[in-house]
């Protein structure tokens, strides 16, 4: 095992409680970095305190679409009724309750920092993937926060010397994955395992120097670590294939 790890944590959605359980059972020292992937809020019952707990930290975190879909709502101090409308319906509703229907100035003026995506060198983190069609400098927060099976039914590595690693799909909702388990595809991990879903309530965390999975059940309060071979289990691309063909039809 190496001194200085780096732990990568997926989507939270407002479970702060189980947020708090997952690095106890970790716990980082100053030589860490931890990094999150975005869609702190929404959807559980605490976002206020994650984002909160996030910033006060310093860790660093990239913008998922869940952050992207409030600050289209606020993030240019004007409210649009539709867009607040959707947002509400995506689990938004459970932001504004724990914000006590009022989010600070600054936690909105923190969110626009976050970036969407960083460069590790040998890993890439970004909260959905990277759209295999468009050159890089021309994609998006589109592409990087939002895109699914276009990414993932990717028939080779997009970086030669990179590991894409995401969050943003459950990783059950793809064919062969069970929950609570790490999908990997053609150069990327897929982290998401649905901390807010009834399926699951897996939050996870992954080491990636001491290739160290480490998970939180929002559900049952329980508590596991298992090496990253042990987790992971390979997505069939073919049934991604005809996932995709079939949402374009």
């Amino acid at each position: 095992m190496t001194n200085h790890r780096r732990i990568i944590i997926g989507d939270v959605h407002g479970h702060y409680d189980t947020l708090v359980a997952l690095l106890d059972s970790i716990a980082p020292d100053s030589s860490d970095r931890v990094y999150f992937l975005g869609d702190l809020i929404d959807r559980g019952p605490k976002s206020a305190e994650v984002v909160d707990f996030v910033m006060k930290n310093k860790y660093q975190c990239l913008r998922g679409n869940h952050e992207e879909m409030l600050l289209d709502v606020v993030g240019n101090g004007k409210v649009s009724v539709e867009l607040y409308q959707g947002w509400l319906y995506s689990g938004g509703h459970a932001t504004v309750t724990s914000y006590d229907s009022k989010i600070p100035q600054e936690h909105i003026d923190w969110l626009k920092t976050l970036p969407v995506y960083l460069d590790l060198e040998d890993i890439w983190l970004v909260h959905a993937g990277i759209d295999p069609r468009i050159p890089l400098e021309k994609q998006t927060s589109e592409q990087f926060c939002w895109i699914r099976e276009d990414f993932h039914s990717i028939s080779e590595p997009y970086f030669s010397d990179k590991l894409i690693i995401t969050g943003h799909t459950i990783t059950f909702t793809m064919p062969g994955i069970q929950p609570g388990q790490i999908a990997a595809g053609n150069g990327w991990l897929d982290i998401e395992t649905g901390a807010y879903h009834r399926n699951s309530g897996w939050l996870t965390a992954l080491d990636i120097n001491n290739q160290k999975v480490y998970q939180a059940n929002t559900q049952d309060g329980r508590l596991r670590t298992l090496p990253l071979k042990r987790a992971v289990a390979g997505v069939d691309m073919s049934k991604i294939h005809q996932r995709r063909v079939r949402r374009r039809a």
